[in-house]
């Protein structure tokens, strides 16, 4: 959901600065005069030397009871969505525990950290992977695993997802007594020298 927020949010700020942008250079360049188009009323800009609010306008605003509670209720909701995306933002992502059935109708509690730690062995002890890096996420019932492999100089990539899928994968679903977990991979290899071949 973060990831969408943040999409959101970009987006949105986006299109602000688009329009915003080309309100202050179609009025600065007197851009509507020198084509000979013509822009609606509400257009903010209508030459060089206009202002987003008049001083008659401050002014008639400014007289107005409503007007600074409005003015402080916005900003103070603005600081307030700044807030919460920013401890969004620094949130752990990582999933504290896992629910385990244990088959006789009771539960037991794994730490994520110890089942990423296993995971990483495991993906780590394959063949090809120079290095594994496991993130759980999402609920404690449904948990998702995010891999980071960086695969040897002469690894294939779709053997060590294929053995990943396998191996790694299916231990860990029969371990843990989960149908599912859903897993995104990220491959890069290792960097090394290039070979001299003679």
């Amino acid at each position: 959901m973060l990831r969408t927020v943040n999409r959101v949010l970009v987006g949105l700020a986006g299109v602000v600065l688009v329009v915003l942008g080309a309100a202050v250079l179609v009025g600065s360049l007197d851009l509507q005069r020198r084509w000979g188009f013509s822009l609606s009323s509400a257009w903010p800009f209508d030459g060089p030397h206009d202002v987003l609010l008049s001083a008659a306008d401050r002014r008639r605003y400014r007289g107005r009871a409503w007007w600074w509670p409005v003015v402080i209720a916005v900003l103070a909701v603005a600081v307030l969505l700044a807030l919460w995306w920013l401890l969004a933002q620094l949130r752990r992502r990582r999933l504290g525990e896992v629910v385990v059935d244990t088959g006789d109708g009771e539960a037991a509690v794994v730490r994520g950290r110890a089942l990423e730690e296993a995971l990483a062995a495991e993906s780590g002890a394959l063949e090809g992977v120079h290095h594994a890096r496991v993130t759980l996420g999402g609920r404690r019932t449904a948990p998702q695993a995010r891999f980071g492999l960086t695969l040897a100089p002469h690894a294939a990539p779709a053997s060590a997802l294929h053995r990943l899928r396998a191996e790694v994968l299916s231990r860990a679903m029969a371990s843990t007594g989960l149908d599912s977990l859903p897993a995104e991979v990220r491959l890069r290899a290792v960097r090394h020298r290039a070979e001299r071949v003679e």
